[in-house]
């Protein structure tokens, strides 16, 4: 399949940001890059002429459509955070539901202010068709010793999209199924190796939640659910938790291991960052 279009130079630009690793170190004339993916070759001519060849061009050259298509997303947050639970959010946004969540700015949740999540959020929820799993510190703590971080993200998303694909058939509402990619197609499904069920007309691409409405959306439903956990669990124990990973996140971990015990750590705390290790093995001397 070949689709040519006609781009702004910084649509051009960011496509070449975007798929830098993957850029042709030939050269060819009139031509001012071009970008090998494993389903899809992009040429961009100096003209500002691109063209999408291969099985993958409808995908690549649709991010650049006027016109949106009833897609579904899922994206997780929470990953590198040494506080909160680990959350993955599945969602479908029709043509209908775009027209009308376009008003709002919606976009990559760790663009947006906490504040705006927090506002946008639940006007989400309570409109698109979504799929929400929280995997709490102390599950987290308890899976990582047997799942790398990628496995486990693996299984979260599958079982999101198995239980959105429950409320909605997405192979009769959906033209397109996206992942926010953090590790390769045939990677993810290895993880998958032992699940009873497995939902598998996906597509997978890095920054997804940039170029993708239903991911962008699913972005910001996880983000919002993993906020609420964050502050439910600073009203339990009478602080407010720290986001992110830091010195000081690292230094409240300390004041927090000594007021409260390894136990408690474990139900607040993901234990696999080494920043942690000292904390944890002074405690087990």
């Amino acid at each position: 399949m070949n689709i040519s279009l006609t781009l702004t130079q910084k649509q051009i630009d960011e496509l070449i940001i975007t798929y830098a690793s993957q850029k042709s170190s030939r050269e060819l004339p009139y031509v001012s890059a071009q970008l090998i993916l494993s389903d899809c070759t992009i040429t961009i001519y100096t003209s500002k002429k691109v063209v999408f060849q291969g099985d993958g061009a409808s995908l690549y050259a649709g991010v650049y459509s006027t016109k949106f298509k009833a897609q579904a997303g899922s994206d997780e947050v929470g990953t590198g955070d040494v506080f909160g639970p680990v959350v993955v959010a599945a969602c479908f946004v029709s043509e209908a539901h775009y027209e009308t969540l376009k008003v709002y700015p919606i976009q990559d949740s760790k663009k947006m202010t906490d504040e705006m999540i927090l506002q946008i959020g639940p006007i989400l929820m309570s409109t698109l068709p979504h799929s929400l799993l929280i995997l709490t510190n102390q599950k987290y703590n308890e899976v990582h010793e047997s799942d790398n971080m990628n496995a486990i993200k693996a299984k979260l998303h599958n079982q999101a999209y198995v239980h959105l694909n429950n409320k909605i058939d997405l192979s009769k509402h959906s033209t397109l199924n996206v992942v926010d990619q953090f590790t390769p197609k045939t990677n993810y499904f290895n993880y998958l190796e032992g699940q009873s069920k497995i939902f598998k007309e996906l597509h997978f691409e890095t920054k997804a939640e940039s170029k993708y409405f239903a991911v962008a959306c699913a972005s910001v439903i996880a983000r919002t659910a993993f906020l609420k956990e964050l502050e439910a669990m600073g009203s339990k124990y009478k602080t407010v938790f720290p986001k992110g990973a830091s010195n000081l996140v690292d230094a409240f971990a300390s004041d927090f291991l000594a007021q409260h015990g390894i136990s408690t750590l474990k139900k607040v705390a993901k234990l696999h960052f080494k920043n942690l290790k000292p904390l944890i093995d002074l405690q087990n001397d």
